[in-house]
């Protein structure tokens, strides 16, 4: 048996110019580290002539199988095409987090997958070519309406500026800062749940269709991904930074109507009334996860408001996907 491991992981900036169809126009890239929250997939051999079906898989339901066009999960399915596996093999997946939460958290399954069944065979791929292979199955294969920047954070992992030129040209810049500092900005990450979650695809799919209409919007954004840059290679005060986040959510819940609420103006403001800098709702939108960027001192406060049970602890820079046990 083998195990591998992926993160999921936060976007500062930059979400929604990491979509081909907005960066094969314009350029796009985010601001985004991938944090200490997995996914897990198990892949063993499977004595197939012993049982009435060839393939078992696991997630939230059981597949007993005989043939790939059996398959129910669509991403099971196509992974399992595309590294040529039809049979004699067992699969399981288990996560830290659950899914539609707004971490990337469906691109990272894929992600795990991918690097699973090719170490089942007994492959090396690269972390780069795996980010590649991730997008492809979820764009070309799978046909969702999906971005590129969670498949190369999964895949990559670490904190970094990430451009996207083409679907299979995209360009990793690694955040250069001391430990020191990059520990003192870990400190200032304030996640709350909110309690509501939401496929992306749904809501994405109301930004894509107004691609024109938010073109100089997107590119204040992108350009957002640079300021953000800046300040923490800069060392300038991490207030600047809280100030930035706020001014990309204003700009992001600008692009349709559906990436924000009520329930979740209603969190926002209080995560900024208790002393945040700023902040924004990660993911796509409408749900999720709310990430507050606040000083140290006013952690206390903010915990009083939201309770534990909704507070994610979490460690930024986390490995990308590996394999674990083998």
């Amino acid at each position: 048996m083998l195990i591998s491991r992926a993160p999921v992981r936060i976007s500062f900036f930059g979400g929604g110019t990491d979509y081909p169809e907005y960066f094969l126009h314009h350029g796009g890239a985010v601001l985004a580290t991938a944090i200490d929250k997995f996914c897990y997939l198990t892949a063993s051999p499977f004595p197939s002539h012993l049982f009435d079906y060839t393939i078992r898989l696991s997630y939230r339901q059981v597949e007993l199988v005989k043939n790939l066009t059996e398959i129910q999960h669509n991403v099971y399915r196509e992974c399992l095409k595309f590294c040529d596996l039809d049979r004699d093999i067992e699969l399981h997946n288990v996560a830290d987090l659950p899914a539609f939460t707004g971490l990337g958290s469906s691109s990272t399954f894929t992600v795990a997958l991918l690097h699973a069944l090719h170490s089942f065979k007994g492959e090396f791929v690269r972390p780069l070519d795996l980010a590649y292979e991730a997008i492809y199955v979820e764009r070309k294969l799978l046909h969702d309406r999906v971005g590129c920047q969670d498949q190369l954070m999964a895949a990559v992992g670490g904190f970094n500026l990430v451009e996207f030129r083409t679907e299979t040209d995209i360009v990793v810049h690694k955040v250069p800062i001391s430990p020191q500092r990059l520990a003192e900005f870990e400190e200032h990450l304030f996640v709350v749940f909110t309690g509501i979650k939401r496929r992306a695809s749904e809501v994405v799919a109301h930004q894509l269709d107004k691609v024109t209409d938010n073109t100089d919007t997107l590119k204040d954004m992108r350009t957002m991904v640079d300021e953000g840059w800046n300040i923490l290679t800069g060392n300038q005060s991490f207030s600047a930074f809280g100030k930035l986040l706020h001014q990309a959510w204003m700009a992001k819940r600008s692009l349709s109507q559906v990436i924000s609420n009520p329930e979740i103006d209603r969190l926002y403001q209080q995560g900024i009334n208790a002393g945040a800098w700023g902040g924004k709702l990660l993911g796509a939108g409408a749900g999720g996860f709310i990430l507050f960027f606040a000083p140290p001192e006013t952690h206390n406060q903010l915990r009083s408001i939201f309770g534990e049970q909704q507070v994610l602890q979490v460690k930024i820079n986390a490995s990308g996907s590996e394999i674990i046990f083998s």
